[in-house]
């Protein structure tokens, strides 16, 4: 099984790709999508939408896992998160492929065991995970792959409870499957 993690932003996307095959996690791919500052905000979109299918084309991932907004002190920031989550859920949605939604907290308790873990934290327990030769970079992919690895690992579970992701989606659909 693939997934496609996303870690939504304008100026960067996070993208992980990560395959469970025996049991094992693997990384198949992992980066960021950039889109310059002074670049009209239609086009930093439509940047992030065409790389997402690209990658989707790539990869054949069964589902998308993207992580939820921090709403935080910036309102400003936040729009502009969820409107490249926008676009990511709207590249995934033209493929029909189902999204597992996760807070922030969600993915650092599933990848690190606590909801309150440092990036630095979550950097290297995704190169535990992966058995990568070094930490991921820069954390907006790191980030990114951390999604998938949640999807991964809290999908079958979610999916055998008769649960649905945040976005209304089945679980079972998304990541429910034995490879």
């Amino acid at each position: 099984m693939i997934v496609l993690g996303i870690d939504p932003g304008t100026a960067s996307t996070g993208y992980g790709v990560v395959a469970q095959r025996s049991g094992r996690l693997l990384a198949l791919d992992g980066g960021v999508i950039e889109t310059p500052a002074g670049l009209p905000l239609e086009r930093r979109l439509a940047t992030i939408h065409a790389r997402i299918g690209e990658l989707i084309a790539e990869h054949q991932p069964v589902a998308v896992a993207i992580e939820d907004l921090y709403f935080g002190a910036n309102a400003r920031s936040a729009l502009a998160v969820g409107q490249a989550r926008g676009v990511v859920l709207l590249a995934a949605g033209q493929r029909g492929l189902p999204c597992g939604s996760y807070t922030p907290q969600q993915v650092k308790s599933a990848v690190c065991g606590s909801g309150r873990a440092e990036k630095a934290q979550v950097q290297e327990m995704v190169q535990r995970l992966l058995s990568l030769p070094e930490l991921p970079q820069p954390d907006h992919a790191a980030d990114a792959l951390a999604v998938a690895i949640c999807h991964l690992n809290r999908a079958p579970l979610a999916a055998a409870a008769g649960v649905t992701s945040p976005v209304g989606e089945p679980l079972a659909a998304a990541g429910g499957r034995k490879p």
